[in-house]
Order: C-alpha cells, then sequence, then structure tokens
C-alpha cells in the first residue's frame, strides 16, 4: 500500500521565466526516507486563479506513516541554473535553513509552498470553463468568530459602525491558515467577477471577544476616496470622493484590464504593448543609474491641492531633459490625508487614489519606459498606518497579544501600560509580527503585484535598520532580538523572492548599520541581498549635519570666512562611496525637515538671502556638490528641484506651501543651474570610468579647501578636481598623483564655465602636460574641474 503526495509550487504570477523546475525532498526513489535528496520534475500548470503553478505526485510506502519528510523547490532561471526556490527560513530565530517540512499521514492534503499570496487573499478573479468568471473574496481574520462580506452602496462608498450604507451582507465560511471565503454563489447575490467589478466593500468581523467591527480588506487594489475627511464610524452621507482612503470602502478592480484617462478600459497586453521605445533601452545595472527623487505630491505648483501622478506624467518631460535614466517615487500605496509624504501606508497593493490610483501610476511607469527611465518605489515595512483603525489595526481581536499584524511580547499584565508589549523601532509607528508569513507576505506580495502588474523596476525599502537593528520593547526599551532576527529574516525573503521574480530589478535599503550582509547575496547565500545602501554620511559631510562631526563642507563654506575644510573628513565618503552605496547631495529627508538642514543653496551661504552676488556663490557651491555626487563611486541621487537651485525649505508637515516651480525656474533663474546638472547626468551616464567603483584620492587639502580624485575604466582615466576656496588660484594648483604619469591630460568640465553662472576661471578646455605625476592647472572659485587623459 502506499500513500499518494501531490506537491505544488505556486508563484502567484501568471507566467514566470522558471525553467527545469524540480522537485527535491528527503527521500529515496522508492519513498523511503533518505539523507541523500531526490529530485522530482515538476509539470508547469495553472490552478483556477489563472497564475501558474508546478506540480509532482509522489508515492510513499504507508510504513513511512509518521515519518517526518523534508522537501524543497529547485529550478534554472534563464543564465542560471539550480536556484533553491524556497525564499522563507524555518520560522526560528535560530535556523536560517530553506526548506518545508511534513508528517506523512494517510489522506494527505496537498503540500503546497506559495512563492507569494497573490491571488490567496482579496478580490479575485476565478477561471470558470464553459461560464463567466466567477469571482472570490479572502480575509485573513485567524481570531474571528464570524465574518461577513459587506457590498456597500457606491454613492456612500463608507459603512457606519452601524451598518449604514449596507446593501447586502454575504457570510463568509472559515477555510484553512484563518482564511474566510465568500465567492460566486453564495448569499445568491455575488455575481460573475466582470459583473461586480467597481463594487464598494468591507468585511464586518465578529472578533473573539464577540464585539465587531468593519474592516477594509487589506489586500485590496483601491480605496474609495481623494479627500481627507475620516467619519470615524458615524453615519455618512457626502460624496465618496471627499473619503480618506485607508477608512472608506475597499473597491473590486480588474488588474488584467487599464482604465485610460476618457474612460475608456483596454486589456493590459494592449496597453503595454507599446512601453518601449526603439533607442532609449533602460539602464540595466545599480552602476549605471542617475537616480531622480521624486515626491508627487509636492508637483502641482500654482494649485491649491497636492500634485497628482498626471502631474508626475507631465514631468517626465522635464526628467528627460535633464537626462536622468531613473526617478524614485516617496510612497505612492495607500495613505491617511493628501498631504503627505507617504510612510504611514494602510494598504500595500493599492496606489494612493489621490494620486490618481493604479492605472494612473502604470501610465506613469510608461510614460517613464518610453523615455529610457526606469522606475524605483520607496517602500516602507518598518511599520503600518498610525491611524490604521478600519485597517491593520485590532483586525479581528481586542486582545493586545492577538493583534495579527503587530509584534507583542509577554502578557499585557506584564506592563503598567498592557501597550508595553509592543515594539518600538525608531519610525512612526509599532513593528509589524515579521513572524507571521500572512504579515511577511503582504509586503511581498504586493510587491510582486507591483512588478508584474505595473512594471516597477526596483524598490528603496525605508529605514530597514528599524526592521533588523532597532527594534526595543516598548514598555522599557529593552532589546527585542527576537523580532529584529525575525525582521532580518522577512528582509532576506522579500530580497529572494524578488530575485526569483525578477533577477534585474533594482534593490535599495535606507540602511546606516553599515553591515555587511546587507549587500551580500541572499537568493545564493546568507546575505539580505540588496544591490546597494543609502549612504547619509555622503549628505553629511559634503553638505550639513547639525551637531555632527561630519566634515559639512558647504554649510561651513557658507560662514565665508576662508576657515580650513575637512576635505580629508569626505574623502573617506568618497571611499566608501565605492562600497555598493547611493549616494546624494540632497534626500527628502535633508531639505529643511531635520534641524538645522535646508536646502542646499541655502546651506551654501549659511541661511543668508540667495539674491545678487549671495546667489552666484550659493550656485557656486551647489554645483561643486552635484559634481562630487554625480561623479562619486556610488550610485547618484538628488532630490526634486535641486537641478533649479530651490531654496524653499522641504518638509513633512508644509511641503504644499513650499512648493517650488521647477517647470518655470529652468526656463528663468535655474536655467545655468539645470544646464550644469544635465552636462554632468550626461557626463556621469556616459562614461563608463565614472561609472564604475574604481576610485582613488591622491590629493586633500584642508587648508587651501582642495581635493581631487581618479576615475577609471578599462584604459580610460579621469581626474576629478574640486576647490570650495573663496579665490581662484589663478596663477595654477600643483596637483601630485602617481597616475598622471607623463601624459597629456585634457580638461573637458568646468561647472566654473560661463553658461552655468560661473565666473568662467579655469582652464579653457587646454590640454596640460604632467610631468612625474605632477600637473599645473588654474583652480575656480568653489568649482569642479574634470580632466581626461589623452
Amino acid at each position: 500500500m502506499t500513500v499518494n503526495v501531490q506537491f505544488r509550487f505556486r508563484s502567484g504570477l501568471p507566467s514566470t521565466e522558471f525553467d527545469n523546475v524540480r522537485l527535491r525532498g528527503s527521500w529515496d526513489e522508492h519513498g523511503r526516507h533518505s539523507n541523500n535528496w531526490t529530485s522530482v520534475p515538476m509539470r508547469r500548470s495553472h490552478d483556477e486563479d489563472g497564475y501558474e503553478v508546478f506540480i509532482a505526485d509522489v508515492s510513499f510506502p504507508d510504513a513511512g506513516i509518521g515519518t517526518n519528510f523534508r522537501w524543497g523547490i529547485e529550478l534554472d532561471r534563464p543564465d542560471t541554473p539550480n536556484l533553491w526556490a524556497i525564499a522563507a527560513e524555518l520560522d526560528d530565530e535560530t535556523l536560517s535553513r530553506r526548506e518545508r517540512a511534513f508528517d506523512l499521514q494517510r489522506d494527505i492534503a496537498p503540500q503546497t509552498y506559495y512563492l507569494t499570496w497573490i491571488g490567496r487573499l482579496g478580490a479575485n478573479r476565478v477561471e470558470r470553463s464553459g461560464a463567466a468568471d466567477g469571482i472570490r473574496f479572502s480575509v485573513w481574520a485567524p481570531n474571528a468568530k464570524e465574518v461577513s462580506l459587506v457590498l456597500a452602496d457606491p454613492a456612500i462608498g463608507y459603512i457606519a459602525d452601524d451598518g449604514t450604507g449596507t446593501v447586502a451582507t454575504i457570510a463568509m465560511r472559515r477555510a484553512t491558515d484563518g482564511f474566510w471565503i465568500a465567492e460566486t454563489g453564495d448569499g445568491g447575490t455575488l455575481a460573475d467577477f466582470d459583473g461586480i467589478v467597481g463594487t464598494p466593500y468591507m468585511y464586518r468581523v465578529t472578533k473573539d471577544d464577540g464585539s465587531f467591527a468593519y474592516r477594509t480588506d487589506i489586500w485590496s487594489l483601491m480605496q474609495i476616496g481623494v479627500g481627507d475627511f475620516d467619519p470615524d464610524g458615524a453615519i455618512y452621507h457626502g460624496s465618496p470622493a471627499a473619503l480618506d482612503g485607508p477608512q472608506s470602502c475597499s473597491v473590486v478592480c480588474d488588474p488584467k484590464r487599464a482604465v485610460l484617462p476618457s474612460g475608456q478600459e483596454v486589456a493590459a497586453e494592449a496597453f503595454w504593448a507599446d512601453e518601449f521605445v526603439a533607442g532609449r533601452p533602460l539602464p540595466d545595472r545599480l552602476e549605471n543609474l542617475v537616480i531622480y527623487e521624486l515626491h508627487v505630491g509636492a508637483l502641482g505648483f500654482g494649485k491649491p491641492a497636492p500634485g497628482t501622478l498626471d502631474d508626475a506624467i507631465a514631468f517626465v518631460d522635464h526628467l528627460s531633459a535633464l537626462g536622468v535614466n531613473a526617478v524614485e517615487l516617496l510612497p505612492i500605496a495607500e495613505f491617511e490625508s493628501r498631504a503627505n509624504w507617504g510612510y504611514g501606508t494602510s494598504h500595500f497593493f493599492a496606489a494612493d487614489q489621490g494620486a490618481g490610483g493604479t492605472d494612473r501610476l502604470k501610465m506613469f511607469v510608461k510614460a517613464c519606459h518610453q523615455q529610457g527611465i526606469a522606475v524605483i518605489l520607496d517602500v516602507c515595512y518598518n511599520h503600518f498606518d498610525p491611524d490604521g483603525e478600519r485597517a491593520q489595526w485590532a483586525y479581528d481581536s481586542n486582545d493586545h497579544t492577538r493583534n495579527i499584524y503587530y509584534w507583542y511580547e509577554g502578557r499585557p499584565e506584564d506592563y503598567a501600560d498592557p501597550r508595553g508589549g509592543y515594539i518600538d523601532n525608531i519610525s512612526t509607528g509599532w513593528a509589524p509580527a515579521f513572524d507571521e508569513e500572512a504579515v511577511r507576505q503582504l509586503f511581498i506580495s504586493s510587491a510582486a503585484f507591483l512588478v508584474s502588474v505595473c512594471h516597477i523596476d526596483g524598490f528603496r525599502l525605508d529605514q530597514t535598520s528599524s526592521i533588523h537593528q532597532y527594534p526595543v520593547l516598548h514598555a522599557d526599551g529593552r532589546r527585542a532580538d527576537r523580532a529584529a532576527a525575525f525582521g532580518a529574516k522577512f528582509l532576506k525573503q522579500w530580497t529572494r523572492t524578488m530575485r526569483l521574480i525578477k533577477p534585474q530589478l533594482f534593490l535599495t535599503a535606507e540602511d546606516y548599520s553599515d553591515w555587511s550582509a546587507m549587500t551580500e547575496p541572499s537568493l545564493t547565500g546568507d546575505g539580505l541581498g540588496f544591490d546597494a545602501t543609502w549612504y547619509g554620511d555622503f549628505h553629511h559631510n559634503l553638505v550639513e549635519y547639525h551637531g555632527g562631526a561630519q566634515a559639512q563642507l558647504l554649510k561651513n563654506a557658507g560662514f565665508g570666512d576662508e576657515r580650513p575644510l575637512t576635505m580629508s573628513s569626505f574623502a573617506g565618503a568618497l571611499r566608501t562611496s565605492a562600497r555598493s552605496k547611493v549616494v546624494y547631495n540632497q534626500s527628502h529627508d535633508d531639505c529643511g525637515n531635520r534641524e538645522g538642514s535646508a536646502r542646499t543653496a541655502v546651506i551654501a551661504v549659511n541661511f543668508a538671502p540667495v539674491v545678487g552676488e549671495t546667489r552666484k556663490w550659493a550656485e557656486a557651491r551647489s554645483r561643486f556638490a552635484a559634481a562630487m555626487t554625480l561623479l562619486s563611486a556610488g550610485t547618484p541621487m538628488f532630490f526634486m528641484g535641486e537641478e533649479i537651485g530651490a531654496q524653499k525649505p522641504y518638509r513633512y508637515d508644509d511641503f504644499l506651501d513650499n512648493r517650488e516651480n521647477i517647470l518655470g525656474e529652468a526656463k528663468n533663474g535655474g536655467a545655468g543651474l539645470l544646464s550644469c546638472y544635465r552636462d554632468l547626468i550626461a557626463l556621469s551616464i556616459r562614461e563608463a570610468a565614472i561609472r564604475s567603483r574604481n576610485i582613488a584620492i591622491p590629493l586633500v587639502h584642508d587648508e587651501n579647501r582642495v581635493i581631487a580624485f581618479h576615475r577609471w575604466n578599462d584604459g580610460e582615466d579621469f581626474l576629478v578636481v574640486g576647490s570650495l576656496n573663496d579665490a581662484p588660484f589663478d596663477d595654477g594648483y600643483w596637483l601630485h598623483s602617481e597616475r598622471l604619469g607623463d601624459a597629456l591630460w585634457e580638461e573637458v568640465f568646468n561647472t566654473d564655465a560661463q553658461e552655468y553662472g560661473g565666473w568662467n576661471v579655469g582652464n579653457g578646455g587646454a590640454k596640460i602636460r604632467a610631468t612625474a605625476g605632477a600637473l599645473n592647472a588654474v583652480l575656480p572659485a568653489a568649482g569642479v574641474l574634470v580632466f581626461r587623459r589623452l
């Protein structure tokens, strides 16, 4: 007698580039337990949701009943064989093995590994042969006594705590894994999928203590509302548009279609058919990127409301003319209120409706791709929306220990304040429960959705240090080592899944731990798998850091008293930029949101009014900062508006009042600085030597405020010379470096050029002979020169 077991590997994607997928397990060819794992080919198929699944059947002798077997999945991708496709580690902080296990039993259920949970939760299409496709609603509420699907009046878009706004209630049935399900045919009101697209809905959750609450679908693809109003459970009769998305109804959407601005619907295949333009390929290496950091809400100059994705689409021509090849959006997933940076995400699959929603995000991505610009999304996994009453907070239980989306340690009675068991991590909310697969999959699957449906090219993870380094107990600040360990496990699972789905994704992290594992491989190793981490000390040394010991070159130059500058400290940052770093002269955090911070042009003149001759110095030092960033050995990035010399602070709470007219300034007062940025970006992208990680710094002089460094690759060599001196070296400045040798060096770039608004001091593009490693060049005040070896 035998026991037949089916094994399934489900990606959650319609198709993948997986090949030669095989099941591997701790049994021999006869199904007997063995320490030498056997390989079994898996056949490709699709499940009823239309997602790709790989299947294998194995027969075990019934003598093995009760035996524990371990298994996993191995596959090939184009050019990369033998990849282990189990992304999740064992749920034990001391173990890093990636495998599944089961005890053999009669009538055992299929053993399934879900790479992502796309299609498992939310409102999803169910394919039906010979009939219109059905729909299935699934929600994770493991502690609930009962759950009902509640369809809402679309004229209201909100369900009050007393149920006002409801048009139908359908009881859901408990399934496995803490899921509750309702589908076509249930309650007599659920029509086919196409017939229910656009319907607003919520869940009525009866919690474990018998109380009930209305909850949104955390896996929804759209939340009603483009406004700021939260009825806070009261009866609402206003416009659906006025609602704040996190608290309003979820909406059934069809990700296989896109709705154009005209209202016309088109199939996804047709929408993406003209995504790319010949001769404008996307960058394919992190080293080749020049990133423009963009907050959609800070666009829309001259309008009372925050900017939208339509404004961002109109802004793509500016990005293209500027020459950047990547744009990084601040979080665009659904978040509370309109005037917001977006880091309090409530619904990770739904692009913020106030910004235009998921279809507008697709249009923005396509507009960028047509210009050869990659799109990177900033995502925030270190905490949930602080105002998450109808989102993650107390979803199916009022017991803190059963608050399913949040990490909680101990019992409420252990603390003077019952909230003491939650985890702080230096963010604006409590930490997610990273030891729970359903929580990890919320983040993993939403990212996979954005890649497969919206064609996103990469991600920047916000404050990953909060996930793996900073967790402490809220009650007393004690280290929460288990929470930190599972945070690291989550990050590895996330990057492994992304690498399996699309290896060429750009994956960066805001991480200040200096942990080398952050940029070590995760899919083929035990690192955390990121391409690069943000390097805040580059900005701190180059521009400012209030109260810090860093060089703060521009801040100290702005005093105008010819004090020595610690160029030597900045030299250390330049060297470190070669170590898988994203470097920036400005990011969204550093333009006024932090004490002592401000726009580069303002810092550069010590907060003096940026007018007349003072503006000339502000722009000269701003050009210096741009050149140091764009010619460094890191992946360069700068924040929106820097290219036109923006002066207004960019802060969390009043950015709407301080929006810059970037497009207007680009044609007027900011044209010179913009021209410098454009030419620097072109030089950076064009020259392989500049985009290499090779850097040597032969000359640093703190008193003279001079620094020089080499960039080289495959026989090409550039010398970059920067001076923040308040006067030019008209008679020349001797530069010494072994790499100068006995060669001719041509000046190919000068930030002090007249067309950039400079004083036009330099060498006029001359070819200068170096002798025995010494070269004499005229240096401008507050300027940067670039020489190429001939």
